[in-house]
């Protein structure tokens, strides 16, 4: 089976394009991308550039902000006299180095990890599942957790161990955001470990599938997925159209869930030009209705264990709740105890030290409504719910250079081996490591 199955992701891998495969629209030729620096007075930072048009990448503006610029505005911004650090210098070079095809994987026909060695077209990706499929014929299936708007399947991979399936489940959601790419790629790679682990006597993969099934969807939103690759490689949301004759398109996937999709002004925006648009009722994506419908199937059946929202980017493990920034869950003492010794296994894996900071989602990061992990946890009642946001903290932000691909999901590997470890312990009595 060993043979077999690398033969086959093989030959998918050889057959694949590099992407973009198409000429973006949007090249960002000569845009910059910024961190400024705030010092706890973001709002005199706005100020300041409140005649500048910019793109912002991040929300937690107490320390910093992380712009992006045209060329035309970068004198208007010089002569502000901002401090800052330069994070992209062209951003457009860096999306073309982003997607430079890295043929190192084509070459290593015994070696199928390579596919994590750079990035790769969407319709190649839903070969490569399919691949992982035949490698584990009789312990896994081929899934759909619905369709996009533009009639894409939501597809995953349902793992299960030598015991048949119907055990509590392990839900992950990759690629909510089109242009968290590394999302992707984590992903896959525990799909990936998970699969062949399992057949070659691994014990955490051994350990995971024996006691629970897996669900992994990738991409969450394969229609804003598509669009970076052929449009514009910072889109965030789906590809929806805005009502009312809005011009705008998209909704934030991750502002649809039905749970406390109102709860809070701050926690999402009413309009649809905004990236953070949270629709007009909550569930009205046609992506969050698939999703939502799965979730509902695994509480009502063996029920879910764990849930995690995969993101970039910031190195966050964040867990309800989001909508309100001083209500904690009566499980959060053991959430941010699993969160510490996930980021302690996080960083000793890594020659980086990667650190991860960890906590409520509103207190620790910003306040967000109609967020999955909220849902999942209130509605889904999954034991554990977390959002991870992974690499960087802003050095390349969005835009993660090929060659981090490998480190970032094999430190992911050693974060989720252990929180699988944890998922059945009882905290705080003084035994084990939580």
């Amino acid at each position: 089976m060993k043979g077999l199955g690398f033969s086959f992701i093989w030959a998918v891998a050889t057959g694949a394009s590099a992407i973009p495969t198409k000429v973006l629209s949007s090249s960002y030729d000569g845009f910059k991308v910024f961190r400024i620096k705030t010092h706890a007075q973001p709002y005199a930072v706005q100020e300041k550039l409140s005649n500048i048009t910019f793109e912002q990448w991040n929300h937690d503006v107490n320390s910093h902000m992380d712009i992006v610029l045209a060329p035309d505005h970068l004198p208007a911004f010089a002569e502000l006299e901002l401090e800052y650090d330069v994070m992209h210098q062209d951003l457009g070079d860096s999306i073309r180095a982003e997607s430079a095809h890295n043929s190192r994987w084509r070459r290593q026909a015994r070696d199928p990890s390579s596919w994590f060695d750079s990035y790769h077209d969407y319709t190649d990706h839903i070969a490569y599942f399919q691949s992982l499929h035949d490698l584990f014929p009789n312990n896994s299936e081929i899934i759909s957790s619905g369709y996009s708007v533009e009639n894409r399947s939501l597809y995953g991979l349902h793992l299960w161990g030598a015991s048949g399936p119907g055990k509590p489940a392990v839900l992950y959601h990759g690629t909510v955001h089109a242009r968290e790419w590394i999302s992707t790629a984590v992903t896959e790679y525990l799909a990936y470990k998970l699969a062949t682990g399992y057949g070659s006597g691994d014990k955490d993969a051994l350990a995971a599938l024996d006691k629970y099934d897996f669900y992994i969807i990738p991409i969450v939103n394969p229609d804003g997925f598509a669009y970076t690759q052929t449009t514009q490689r910072l889109w965030r949301k789906n590809r929806q159209p805005g009502p009312n004759g809005s011009t705008c398109y998209g909704r934030d996937i991750n502002r649809n869930w039905e749970f406390a999709w109102d709860a809070n002004p701050q926690g999402a925006s009413t309009n649809p030009c905004s990236e953070t648009y949270k629709g007009e009722r909550p569930s009205d994506s046609p992506e969050n209705q698939g999703l939502d419908k799965l979730v509902r199937q695994l509480r009502d059946g063996a029920g879910i264990k764990l849930y995690i929202d995969w993101h970039s980017y910031g190195q966050y493990i964040l867990s309800p709740f989001g909508y309100k920034e001083t209500l904690y869950a009566p499980e959060l003492g053991k959430w941010t105890e699993a969160a510490q010794i996930v980021s302690d296994a996080i960083r000793d894996s890594s020659t980086d030290l990667t650190t991860y900071t960890f906590g409520p989602s509103g207190a620790t990061l910003y306040a967000t409504t109609g967020a999955a992990p909220d849902h999942i946890y209130s509605i889904g009642r999954a034991e554990f719910s977390y959002t991870i946001e992974l690499r960087d903290t802003g050095k390349y932000g969005f835009v993660l250079p090929p060659e981090l691909i490998r480190p970032t999901v094999e430190e992911q590997w050693a974060g989720q081996t252990v929180l699988w470890s944890l998922l059945d312990e009882v905290f705080f009595d003084g035994k084990g490591i939580a």
